[in-house]
């Protein structure tokens, strides 16, 4: 039987260790002779070498004796590189452990595939400098700080037998979204979900500054996460034969207490559980650990100077090479690799086998998917009888469906959101499942809060709730994450690396399988952010998403219950797929049948002809409308221009796909130009009532031959003020959008209505003034039907 702490074994994970390290400097340097077994020369190194050393040893360090524990207790573990940079670590261990040759057979285990393995590293055409989509092993990149912690509990939730074993660099740990990922132990339930192991790393340098916590002493930091609920377990030191037994035995320690909290909370129901103290093993090792010690008389490890390319070597300069190879040969790689060039077989014969890799565990490509049960939308349709006739809220009735969402898929779906799923009028939710929470319970004021919960959103970060979505569905699960929309800005940027992710899978790692969609509810949205005011009002992140790949983006806007439910539908069933949906939660009059519904999300979009008096005929306008208030203020200055002047033709669009109305060369789902032009006329004019900023529609029709439009959309001009008058700010309200159709059609002929629309503009303002409320003509319009 192995023993798998004695002096021998770990003389063979110091050979591993020694083995990661020597790649991942050859990585940095070299693009030929990678085994140095011909003289050095300028034809071998890279002109441009690029890299961060400081933070490799230490992880590859991590990684062998992670590779030891999952030997010894037989774990289901994988690992989250958190520090931005070296990508080296990943594909370094995953080349010992040949899945990288698996996945890329053309990276043969010997030494011509080593030669490739280095040339490619950070090199035009070739692999990212860090843990990107294409590194085996990856579900978190690391191209920006902070997430890993988020990233980690996501994975682990509903699996109950994986360990996360998550490096958080010390400068990550600086980052705010990390400082928030700390409370992440609060939602863990140590009976349905694995567990997180944070290592963190203090290697004591950033890019050119020493770092906050390890300059903290241990006394300090076990202070810290003492009170933040953690269990601190030290590792340090500078010499392997000290350092090697003492990760073993410190790392043993952390695996049993997480194997003893696990037994222990699952000799009782998931219900009774209570908040564990996770281990957290802090390890501190130099930076830049086994490299260059000093440079120019100037000491690199062990600070910032260690962090990229310490010694400065290039083809184009070869008078420190000498130094380059004395540096490699400290590794001793004639006790590593063979003849040809592979690592040796008692080196090899260490790595976990098979899918305990954790270059190969199954959850880091996706997990097990399993699809998602959507359930059926129209069981929650509303039977709206005339448009506008009843009034509802419409997330109080997707509320009703992401209950119905939760029974069936109690294990595979979950619910994120920082501390608004109420305010956000989803509290239907909660009559099935409760929020996922394990600290401290006042049962005299606590809310729908247990141990065990589909909804997990309380914490008051947007951080946590996207990477919770986005570790849960990039292990093969399904959810949404619903926000204030002008606060999902908070994380436009990691949706954004969200984005490059799906994108770089694709393109380079054919051997990744599709993931569930990214689904994005933003509400309590711009136009109705009345007593919050001007702080609370921002639709950019349609914009921002809009600039990506098509691919990879939807945007949807449902104007009322029916049309969001059928869009949830349809999200929740996507795959590669960021789904931003803007709903209100407001009440507000319901215009479209189910019928209607479904055919605006397969369509993307549809003239109403209840709300149209062309007939199917050349209209004198086209009024457009996208988004919720869009929509309602859209109809009511259909129905003033219609008594107004009844014999104009008008055309109404609703649109609930506006990235479909994009020209196909821009992306290939957007509407053709004879498909166009049949929607929006070659010549009339258009009137687009839009919920975001205008310029985004004014791209849209940049390549389309109708350039007779007048958006009304979001433009910046924002108070505490009413609902009706967020509209009026920016010129989206009937009045305005009426005036400029009759102006569009009739010209000077319209100039007795047009003062009329802006005298009405001017009686609500000083109507709200004096009483604090809309006017009664905005506040008891009703749809009428139209005369034709």
């Amino acid at each position: 039987m192995t023993n798998y702490d004695d002096k021998s074994y770990l003389e063979k994970v110091d050979k591993w260790w020694r083995a990661a390290n020597y790649i991942s400097v050859a990585q940095m340097y070299l693009k030929d002779n990678p085994l140095l077994r011909k003289e050095l020369s300028s034809e071998d190194v890279k002109l441009t070498p690029i890299g961060h050393w400081g933070t490799i040893s230490g992880q590859n360090f991590i990684y062998a004796h992670l590779n030891r524990v999952i030997n010894k207790y037989d774990l289901d573990m994988f690992y989250i590189e958190g520090p931005g940079h070296g990508g080296q670590v990943m594909v370094s261990n995953s080349f010992i452990d040949g899945s990288y040759s698996e996945l890329y057979p053309e990276i043969t285990p010997d030494e011509a595939g080593l030669k490739q393995l280095c040339k490619i590293f950070s090199f035009p055409g070739g692999i990212a400098s860090h843990a990107a989509p294409e590194t085996p092993g990856s579900i978190h990149e690391g191209g920006e700080l902070g997430y890993s912690l988020s990233h980690a509990t996501g994975a682990i939730l509903d699996n109950p037998n994986l360990i996360a074993a998550t490096v958080v660099g010390d400068g990550e740990a600086e980052t705010g979204p990390l400082a928030a990922g700390w409370f992440s132990n609060t939602f863990i339930n140590p009976v349905n979900d694995g567990a997180v192991l944070p290592i963190l790393y203090l290697n004591g340098g950033k890019i050119h500054n020493p770092t906050i916590l390890e300059r903290k002493t241990n006394e300090e930091l076990m202070d810290m996460f003492n009170g933040l609920g953690w269990t601190p377990i030290f590792v340090g030191g500078t010499d392997p034969e000290v350092v090697h037994p003492q990760m073993a035995k410190k790392l043993d320690e952390a695996i049993e207490l997480i194997k003893n909290i696990q037994t222990e909370a699952r000799k009782h129901p998931a219900e009774e559980a209570t908040q564990a103290k996770w281990p957290v093993l802090i390890v501190r090792i130099p930076k830049g650990w086994t490299g260059p010690k000093e440079w120019n008389g100037e000491p690199v490890e062990g600070g910032f100077r260690a962090h990229q390319v310490p010694i400065p070597v290039t083809g184009k300069d070869m008078t420190t090479a000498p130094y380059l190879v004395e540096w490699l040969e400290s590794y001793k790689p004639e006790e590593l690799f063979d003849e040809k060039g592979y690592i040796k077989a008692e080196i090899r014969a260490i790595s976990p086998k098979g899918h305990r890799r954790m270059s190969m565990n199954p959850v880091t490509n996706a997990g097990i998917v399993e699809k998602m049960n959507t359930a059926d939308w129209r069981q929650h349709a509303l039977d709206i009888g005339q448009p506008g006739e009843i009034i509802a809220q419409d997330m109080i009735e997707l509320g009703k469906y992401a209950a119905d969402l939760i029974k069936e898929n109690p294990k595979n779906f979950r619910i994120f959101g920082p501390d608004e799923t109420k305010s956000n009028r989803l509290q239907h939710v909660f009559d099935a499942t409760n929020r996922q929470w394990l600290g401290r319970v006042n049962k005299e004021y606590d809310e729908w809060i247990s141990p065990v919960g589909r909804v997990i959103d309380s914490q008051l970060s947007e951080h946590q709730a996207e990477g919770f979505l986005e570790g849960y569905v990039l292990t093969g699960r399904h959810g949404f994450f619903a926000s204030y929309e002008s606060f999902l800005r908070v994380v436009d940027s990691m949706i954004t690396q969200h984005f490059k992710w799906l994108r770089k899978s694709k393109t380079h790692a054919p051997w990744r399988k599709n993931y569930p969609s990214l689904n994005l509810i933003a509400t309590s949205t711009v136009f109705q952010q009345d007593h919050n005011g001007y702080t609370h009002q921002d639709p950019g992140l349609l914009t921002h998403l809009a600039e990506k790949t098509p691919e990879f983006i939807r945007e949807y806007l449902p104007a009322d219950t029916n049309s969001l439910l059928a869009v949830m539908d349809k999200s929740l069933r996507d795959e590669d797929k960021i789904n931003l949906i803007v709903s209100s939660k407001h009440p507000r009059p319901q215009f479209y049948s189910a019928d209607e519904a479904q055919e605006l999300v397969e369509k993307g979009y549809k003239v109403i002809d209840w709300a149209s008096t062309d007939n199917g005929e050349t209209p004198d306008v086209v009024i457009a409308a996208a988004g919720t208030e869009p929509n309602l203020e859209a109809l009511a200055a259909i129905s003033i221009l219609n008594k107004a002047f009844p014999e104009m033709k008008i055309r109404f669009i609703n649109i609930v796909d506006i990235l479909k109305l994009r020209h196909p060369d821009v992306d290939a789902r957007g509407l053709t130009d004879d498909e166009f032009n049949n929607l929006f006329t070659t010549d009339k004019p258009i009137i687009f009532a839009f919920h975001g900023y205008e310029g985004m529609i004014r791209d849209m029709f940049f390549k389309r031959q109708n350039h007779h439009i007048s958006i009304h959309g979001y433009r910046e001009n924002g108070d505490i003020t009413t609902p009706f008058d967020m509209r009026v700010l920016s010129e989206l309200d009937r009045f305005h959008l009426a005036k400029d159709a009759a102006e569009a059609v009739y010209g000077d002929a319209a100039g007795a209505f047009k003062e009329k629309m802006l005298d009405t503009v001017a009686y609500h303002t000083d109507y709200i003034r004096k009483h604090g409320s809309d006017i009664p003509e905005v506040l008891d319009w009703k749809w009428e039907s139209l005369t034709k």
